[in-house]
């Protein structure tokens, strides 16, 4: 594959009130890297994320995912080739059951049958949940880590070349995070993770993005802009707790 699964050229987008959210964005992400896109509150983030699926439109600029430029004609395939997992489960899980949840994207893809089954125990297992087990439960009833898991397996059953996480870690609890962040690791595939987590986009991404005011201010190594705490605090983001301990324990620490 020597296409990039996602291609954004010049993007910019402004919404109905005159905000201005996106202001020439480019960025291209290759086959089975994971890229952490990192910024305050308000720096764009969310707005791009809802063009890698089509939720909206380039008003300006292009978006080719997959080589299909982001195009009414290019939505449903488009939706297939890129998986975008909500910040919050709730807004994703809407069936009776876990099992309808998980098999509601490839039954709408046309599957039934055996091949929906397996589509969707193998999805299921592979967020680690017993499909017998979780299959007939209700999503409103797990905790956040199993729902995120839910959520992430209902994406998956469709196949995606590129799984797209808003806040993937968010409101979870320190176990359920590094179960999340264990799951990431092994699953093949283009990833991008918006997070405000820079600790596991350390632990995750070799390759980060930062936005600022709808504009893309660094592009690469993680190690590099996440050690960087002046540049961070310039564009209003904390620190990884890696990288902020104070310096008085480093100098009485033991010698190695």
């Amino acid at each position: 594959m020597h296409h990039n699964p996602i291609n954004i050229q010049a993007l910019h987008y402004t919404y109905p009130d005159g905000t201005v959210a996106l202001r020439g964005i480019d960025l291209s992400i290759a086959a089975t890297e994971r890229v952490a896109l990192v910024g305050a509150n308000g720096s764009g983030k969310s707005t791009l994320l809802l063009h890698f699926n089509g939720l909206l439109t380039p008003q300006q600029g292009e978006v080719v995912v997959g080589r299909l430029p982001i195009s009414p004609a290019n939505l449903k395939a488009i939706r297939n080739f890129v998986g975008l997992v909500f910040q919050n489960p709730d807004d994703q899980l809407f069936m009776p059951t876990v099992w309808e949840d998980v098999t509601f994207g490839p039954m709408n893809q046309g599957l039934r049958g055996e091949s929906l089954t397996e589509r969707a125990v193998l999805a299921l297992q592979a967020v680690g949940l017993d499909p017998k087990h979780y299959g007939p439960r209700n999503a409103a009833n797990l905790s956040g880590g199993e729902k995120k898991r839910v959520a992430i397996a209902g994406v998956l059953a469709m196949q995606p070349q590129v799984l797209v996480l808003d806040e993937p870690s968010a409101q979870l609890d320190p176990r359920s995070r590094r179960q999340l962040i264990h799951l990431l690791q092994q699953l093949p595939l283009t990833q991008l993770i918006a997070t405000h987590d820079l600790d596991l986009a350390l632990e995750l991404c070799d390759r980060t993005v930062v936005m600022s005011q709808g504009q893309k201010v660094w592009d690469g190594q993680t190690e590099a802009v996440l050690s960087n705490s002046d540049f961070l605090h310039q564009h209003c983001l904390e620190p990884p707790l890696s990288y902020s301990r104070p310096y008085c324990l480093l100098e009485h620490a033991p010698a190695a």
